[in-house]
């Protein structure tokens, strides 16, 4: 009997085993499908079909196989593992080495961002109102292995804000280039200049480290605190006064050391920005055309100076107290006050003489490093932690009641962190799931709000002494 074909009405069958009646006609003459193919079967020969094969071209030669592979974990079967198969199976060998797993996108709440919920997130949207740059450097920071990427607005703005701070550097060293500049060795450049171009080196070291595991979250992260905090924050104010002073010897090597190390941050950010760098890069005194192919930047030991960390963190640590003394006692920014510094140990009290004038330009007043016994004993609030002792001079105007207040208020909202910390600390179900460093820190931030905790007691009874409660 002649068979009825597709065209004449019938219905292709699909099943598991062959068919036995055709329910359209009754027939039982069936033709399998000789041209049928998986879904993903093209996209199994990707890796070498785009490249010439099954011609042994240049282009097959040279990309095959390739080093890595980006996808989404949800096409593991479907894609990569078939690309691997018939990798092996044509071309003797695997197409790629490693696979980036990258995280999902979601809408902030962690849902799965659908039309029908309204909670897409227009990229294109996104890049017109905050610009390219803090988009791609969102996503960098948010992709953690293992976790989707709760995408925010409001953490693009504040990669949004971490683009401008990096275009009001630029916009300070660009005005602070001229003169005479001068590529000095290590042991002749400032303390400030040695010690960013130490920091400088490390991070290059973090970034380079962790783009290589793919820790894209931890190397933009990186960046981010050396820009932001070491670069912007305390850098370029620390060099304010040389900068300001054309009779300062060390003002030739200070320019030399704020071109060179933005123009070799520009090179590490980027892959991350790549925009801004490029615009950045283009105004800075440069080799080549383009930033794109410039060399990435390595280590320079040579650099790399522990003990200018270390007289740094004391720095840091000795202005931070300066500071919180200014705002308990409600000093005004640019209030210049006395107040005194000592240390318990005799290196690190050496290494305050030689930061004295730094101590005095960021502490906005005058500096005085005599020993604490010879400090007054009236009328002066002292911090003291880790053997470092600070004085500020309480001066007469000075509202104590609505210091104790603010003491008060300070160390109620440390309580409150130090209880978080610890609840979650004490849950096993958060210590089993948390990444090892995301402990370590909640650990680390515990210890120094204990350490704060015990100074602020001390700080207290100071001021009811001097209310006399």
């Amino acid at each position: 009997a002649p068979r009825l074909t597709i065209l004449q009405g019938a219905t292709p069958i699909v099943g598991k085993s062959a068919p036995t009646t055709c329910q359209t006609c009754g027939g039982h003459d069936f033709i399998r499908d000789p041209d049928v193919l998986d879904t993903w079967f093209s996209s199994a020969l990707w890796p070498f079909s785009t490249l010439g094969w099954p011609e042994q071209t240049v282009e097959l030669k040279t990309y095959y196989p390739t080093s890595t592979l980006v996808t989404g974990l949800d096409i593991l079967f479907f894609w990569v593992a078939r690309m691997i198969m018939m990798g092996l199976k044509f071309m003797g060998d695997v197409p790629f080495r490693d696979v980036y797993i990258h995280a999902l996108v979601r809408d902030a709440e962690g849902q799965k961002m659908s039309k029908s919920k309204g909670n897409v997130i227009d990229p294109l949207h996104v890049m017109e109102q905050f610009g390219t740059d803090a988009l791609r450097f969102t996503l960098a920071a948010m992709a953690s292995p293992g976790r989707d990427i709760k995408l925010a607005e409001e953490r693009i703005e504040g990669y949004r804000n971490f683009a401008n701070k990096i275009w009001n550097a630029t916009r300070f060293s660009l005005m602070n280039l001229d003169g005479p500049r001068t590529a000095n060795a290590p042991a002749e450049r400032s303390f400030p200049d040695r010690w960013i171009l130490s920091r400088l080196n490390h991070t290059i070291q973090v970034v380079t480290t962790e783009l290589e595991a793919y820790r894209f979250d931890r190397a933009a992260n990186a960046l981010y605190q050396f820009i932001w905090h070491e670069y912007c924050d305390w850098y370029l104010e620390l060099i304010k006064p040389t900068l300001q002073n054309p009779a300062s010897p060390d003002a030739p090597g200070t320019r030399q050391t704020l071109v060179d190390t933005l123009e070799t941050t520009m090179r590490l950010l980027h892959p991350f920005m790549p925009f801004l760098t490029e615009e950045i890069w283009q105004t800075l005194p440069h080799q080549g055309e383009s930033i794109v192919v410039q060399k990435y930047p390595t280590t320079e030991a040579t650099w790399i100076a522990p003990e200018m960390d270390q007289r740094f963190t004391l720095l840091e640590q000795t202005i931070g107290l300066v500071r919180s003394s200014r705002m308990l006692l409600n000093y005004p920014p640019g209030q210049q006050i006395t107040f005194y510094v000592a240390h318990d140990e005799p290196m690190r009290q050496e290494h305050l003489d030689q930061l004295r004038s730094y101590l005095a330009h960021l502490g906005r007043g005058t500096v005085d490093l005599t020993p604490t016994t010879t400090w007054p004993t009236n009328n002066l609030l002292r911090l003291i932690t880790e053997g470092l002792s600070v004085g500020i001079v309480v001066a007469g105007d000075v509202d104590l009641n609505k210091a104790l207040d603010r003491l008060l208020k300070q160390q109620s909202e440390q309580t409150k962190e130090m209880d978080r910390l610890e609840g979650k600390l004490r849950n096993q179900e958060f210590t089993a799931k948390a990444p090892p460093e995301v402990i370590t820190d909640h650990q680390d931030r515990l210890v120094s709000l204990r350490r704060d905790q015990a100074m602020l007691a001390n700080s207290e009874q100071q001021l009811r002494a001097m209310l006399g409660t």
